[in-house]
């Protein structure tokens, strides 16, 4: 009909005026889009995968999160915050992170009977049990998930410090 020819003529002279209109409106949607999905914070990023909020401090000052599930936590410095038991944060812990589940952990380590062990998984299988599982390597724990709710504060790792040939060392430098 006439009207629909003289209506798509009129889009078409548009379309030529501004070209780059179609793209600028696709990348400003996904622009959009994308920033009402991501999450704001690190405790909001682990509540839409199924784990409490809480597991990570509140100082953590960024993260980064690979397509292929790597999540990245920067916490700036080594530190320790308390929950059921001691746990020290390195200044970057790792993990791929699952619906339900921080798996391959790195840099996170609580302490069991006056030793450090490697935290490797934390699983949350079935979220009506209201229970968190804990993988430190030669045990498994379950705890609540509620007292993983709240972020703790976590505060630098003093204690790590050694003196080696009058010189401070950290930890790790320490045992070499």
């Amino acid at each position: 009909s006439p009207s629909q020819i003289t209506t798509h003529l009129k889009h078409q002279s548009t379309m030529k005026k501004f070209p780059i209109l179609p793209l600028f409106m696709t990348t400003f949607s996904l622009l959009l889009t994308s920033s009402v999905v991501s999450p704001s914070s690190i405790h909001d990023l682990l509540k839409s995968q199924g784990l409490p909020g809480g597991l990570f401090p509140k100082n953590v000052k960024s993260y980064t999160l690979g397509e292929d599930g790597l999540l990245e936590v920067y916490l700036g410095q080594p530190c320790e915050a308390r929950f059921e038991s001691l746990v020290r944060f390195d200044s970057v812990v790792r993990a791929n992170l699952s619906y339900g589940g921080l798996i391959g952990v790195e840099g996170l380590t609580q302490e069991e009977l006056f030793l450090w062990l490697p935290v490797k998984d934390i699983i949350v299988n079935d979220p009506s049990s209201g229970l968190i599982l804990f993988n430190i390597g030669v045990a498994r724990k379950q705890l609540a998930f509620s007292m993983f709710e709240d972020p703790p504060v976590c505060n630098p790792q003093w204690s790590h410090i050694h003196m080696v040939g009058g010189e401070e060392k950290g930890a790790h430098e320490a045992k070499r």
